[in-house]
């Protein structure tokens, strides 16, 4: 169950965090996977780890907010493989403020990372994933559906990324290509430490207990919580699944009361 083996699967922001375990895990279920990312070396060392447990993967350079660059490597991805099967939008950015402390740099710069990013990536790989079928899978966030503190321009962003997975869901039905998206809650990534050791620095063991008691189900969630499910929404067996958010948040939404 859950083989992807002879797929190829572009992964954005899979050098670290969510994106490197869903490469990782890919990889293991037989995929051929492609790490798009601006942290060049980060992808490079999740594909060696790939490489070194038997698995097929190429790093790749990108900055998914230039849609002519992005255009150019996935074209040359489809051509050296004569196919794509699936897409995941995982790479974003992260930003702590409200409407009136968000600069219009810091909302610009996340626009086009989180938004246009998936745009670029969905617009240069649409026209291979219509030659066969196949699965596009989007990370959206919790931030989509209810009102989180300080998450202004972040909740914008995951907003569009529901809108544009519906969307794309319902144009793209027809061509046997599924797309849907995710909603993780807070998950345990290099972010979260790095925000910890800046904003709490002596503190950064209590807070993190803080921030993970903010779950119903008592953890942060780890990679890999997250990787599973883009599994199973990429693979066979979930066929008839397509045009919707999963939210996988340990309880956030519905029990946080």
């Amino acid at each position: 169950m859950f083989s992807l083996k002879n797929k190829t699967a572009i992964i954005t922001g899979g050098g670290s965090g969510i994106g490197k375990a869903i490469a990782k895990i890919f990889a293991k279920q037989g995929a051929e996977v492609f790490i798009l990312d601006f942290d060049e070396n980060g992808a490079t060392q999740t594909i060696n780890e790939i490489i070194s447990d038997e698995g097929k993967g190429v790093a790749v350079k990108c900055d998914v907010s230039n849609q002519h660059q992005v255009k150019e490597i996935i074209d040359n991805i489809a051509v050296k493989n004569g196919n794509i099967d699936i897409l995941i939008n995982n790479a974003g950015i992260p930003h702590i403020g409200t409407a009136e402390t968000t600069s219009e740099e810091d909302f610009t710069r996340l626009f086009n990372v989180n938004i246009k990013g998936v745009y670029n990536c969905l617009h240069a790989t649409l026209p291979y994933l219509k030659l066969n079928g196949g699965v596009i899978l989007n990370m959206a966030s919790i931030a989509s559906s209810v009102g989180i503190p300080d998450r202004f321009a972040y909740s914008m962003t995951k907003g569009a990324v529901v809108g544009m997975t519906l969307a794309t869901a319902k144009d793209y039905i027809k061509f046997n290509i599924r797309c849907n998206c995710i909603s993780p809650a807070r998950v345990h990534t290099p972010f979260v430490d790095g925000f910890l050791s800046k904003n709490y620095p002596g503190k950064e063991k209590e807070m993190f207990e803080t921030l993970s008691k903010g779950q119903p189900i008592g953890r942060m969630a780890e990679p890999v919580d997250i990787a599973y499910l883009v599994l199973y929404l990429c693979s066979d067996e979930a066929s008839f699944i397509t045009g919707c958010d999963y939210p996988i948040d340990g309880g956030f939404i519905k029990l946080n009361n």
